[in-house]
């Protein structure tokens, strides 16, 4: 109980400090210590909890926090609506919705039948694992953000120098992460659910820029819309149940579908929304108008991951049900069409953001499934995802500050130029498509799990597995080219940028590493406790991690030193080449710089007519999910 209270409550403390003090030197011990204590607490947190069974905490006066919390709840409409003052002509339809929320909590709150929640904290393994994810990947990226926003500022001197409220914003963003997986009781959770989103429309409109404004409102306006379902939830399980009035999560999951289906569906509908999902994912991409660490923070540690948590929370109220075939066919379409979409991206940022919407579709796609075997992936996907994508984030950052672009076309011979940056991405590379999709698509279980609930998922799998193939190889091999004349360049990285990606990469080799060890001691015991049953390993599994590790320890070092151990020769044009450089003489006569550059398929796979015919099929298969409701 006082650690799970420790890591609420800690964060928040930090972001006061940090708000009040703007000395830089003061600033960097504060994040530098929180960062320590809070990554410490959650390490001692799954070392008492991870593996154990579900622990219940009794708050005292909870009744009072009830209150406090829903003043809380106010506290943040009222801010969102003063935020809005400026844009009401141009996004009406945003504070309308802000008040149309409020209404709901309220009539929940002071019109309904729900006894209190005799335990609104709780800690299962579960929630051990995402409070290992908040507490580790996201304070890294804190203390990443030490030295990326100096520079920041030193590239954007228009920019005003908001650090003191940004640091403030990026701890208040833990503590209520920390809340919304520990919450046990709907109305806590909300208000935690609400800080995430309050956070990140402040983040992402950091610059002020008209550009920043704009998808900081659109983030704000798509993830309120996703919000009315989790309020709607809280409202009908206070007034409009016919079985139980209850607001106590583990007891609601435990009623099973009879009775949990209809919040469940809503919750996940938020959870959607929070995962930047289809129909929802256009404020995902308009966040990466927002500096780097907000990026990483956003897609790794925090606010998606708020949405998946959720969703596969439910993963067991889903099962068997035709609601939950619906959530699991918006997750494999999402997943299908966002790997495309990524396809046609040059922005190495862009291609990160579509990349995360496609792993958490698939994510999404397993939860509503709900089986054993899809609620074992998704758990094993939300681990590599946070760490690897964390990891690739930031070493896109550090390059767009060394070499003036985040365009994967300008990553030409990084291998040659910066050896060191150039590791750390390849590692993540390897991370996001060796890891995560060879066990997923290597394991047998998990495709049947989606054969038995629909061929169309498997079919989905299949398919949007191919393009990750694609988009991951081009940008690696980008990287690893070694155009003529390209020598090293000297560092330049602090050490605060390089404490993050150091112990990111380690982070994403030893989680391959310990992949057994985390199936059997942290993701097992908790579907032991909701299934009664658990999945277990083949020696042919172990053999397919051992071989993904050894992949993704040895393509990277090779790289890096192959150059240094090997003559390096120009590339052969016919006998063309002048003087045996990487030179031609064109049709003038003059000398000619061969250049290599992806195909992108934007003919083909165009992004705009990919993402409105999604937008279309994931509102249809949304009405399909809620209309299985009644099957």
């Amino acid at each position: 109980m006082h650690t799970v209270g420790f890591l609420i409550l800690f964060p928040l403390l930090s972001a006061v400090l940090l708000a009040l003090i703007g000395h830089d030197g003061i600033r960097k011990a504060i994040v530098r210590v929180s960062a320590l204590v809070i990554a410490a607490a959650s390490i001692y947190l799954a070392y008492r909890h991870l593996g154990g069974p579900l622990a219940l905490f009794v708050v005292p006066s909870s009744h009072l926090l009830d209150k406090l919390l829903f003043a809380g709840d106010i506290a943040v409409a009222v801010f969102l609506l003063w935020r809005c003052k400026d844009m009401v002509k141009k996004e009406a339809w945003i504070p309308v919705l802000i008040v149309i929320q409020l209404a709901m909590m309220a009539w929940a709150e002071f019109g309904g039948q729900v006894p209190p929640v005799e335990s609104p904290l709780y800690v299962d393994s579960f929630s051990s694992i995402m409070a290992l994810i908040i507490g580790i990947v996201g304070t890294l990226i804190c203390v990443y953000a030490l030295a990326y926003m100096r520079d920041y500022h030193g590239h954007h001197g228009d920019v005003a120098d908001h650090r003191k409220s940004f640091f403030f914003t990026m701890f208040f963003f833990l503590s209520g992460m920390f809340g919304v997986v520990f919450a046990n009781n709907l109305a806590w959770m909300f208000f935690f659910w609400e800080i995430t989103t309050l956070c990140s429309f402040i983040l992402i409109g950091y610059s002020r820029t008209s550009e920043s404004v704009r998808n900081s409102f659109l983030a704000l306006g798509l993830n309120t819309v996703g919000s009315l379902g989790f309020a709607a939830a809280i409202l009908y399980q206070a007034r409009f149940s016919s079985a139980e009035h209850t607001l106590d999560l583990n007891r609601l999951i435990q009623l099973g579908p009879t009775v949990a289906l209809l919040p469940a569906l809503l919750i996940s509908f938020a959870g959607m929304a929070k995962a930047a999902q289809l129909p929802f994912s256009a404020w995902l991409l308009g966040a990466m108008v927002a500096p780097t660490p907000v990026s990483a923070l956003l897609h790794s540690s925090t606010m998606v991951k708020a949405g998946v948590f959720a969703i596969v929370k439910f993963a067991p109220v889903f099962r068997g049900t035709y609601a939950g075939l619906g959530v699991a066919l918006i997750g494999g379409f999402t997943f299908l069409m966002a790997s495309l979409m990524a396809v046609t991206q040059s922005n190495a940022k862009r291609v990160l953001a579509y990349s995360t919407i496609a792993n958490l579709g698939l994510v999404v796609a397993c939860a509503g499934v709900g089986t054993v075997e899809a609620v074992w992936a998704a758990i094993l996907l939300i681990i590599f995802h946070a760490v690897a994508k964390g990891l690739l984030f930031l070493s896109v950052g550090t390059v767009e500050h060394r070499i003036g672009s985040r365009d994967i076309e300008d990553m030409d011979g990084l291998i040659v130029t910066r050896p060191a940056l150039a590791l750390v991405i390849v590692i993540g590379i390897c991370g996001m498509f060796l890891a995560p999709f060879g066990m997923l698509i290597s394991k047998w279980t998990c495709l049947k799990a989606f054969v038995d609930a629909s061929p169309l998922l498997a079919v989905l799998l299949a398919y949007g597995s191919a393009p990750t193939l694609f988009f991951w190889s081009k940008w690696l091999g980008k990287i690893v080219s070694v155009p003529s004349g390209a020598t090293g360049t000297p560092g330049g990285v602090s050490g605060d940028e390089w404490t993050a990606l150091g112990l990111l990469a380690a982070g994403t080799a030893v989680t391959t590493a310990a992949y057994p060890l985390i199936s059997t001691r942290a993701i097992d015991p908790y579907l032991r406790e909701v299934y009664m049953q658990s999945l277990v390993m083949s020696r042919t599994d172990v053999a397919i991690m051992l071989v993904m590790l050894g992949l993704l320890v040895l393509i990277p070092v090779a790289f890096l030193f192959y150059p240094k151990r090997s003559t390096l020769a120009p590339s052969y044009l016919a006998g063309a080449n002048i003087g045996g450089s990487g030179a031609f003489a064109n049709f003038l006569g003059q000398p000619q710089e061969v250049g290599l550059r992806n195909y992108y398929l934007s003919g083909f796979l165009g992004e705009k007519g990919l993402m409105k015919a999604g937008v279309i099929i994931a509102i249809l298969l949304v009405v399909v999910a809620f209309v299985g409701l009644a099957i």
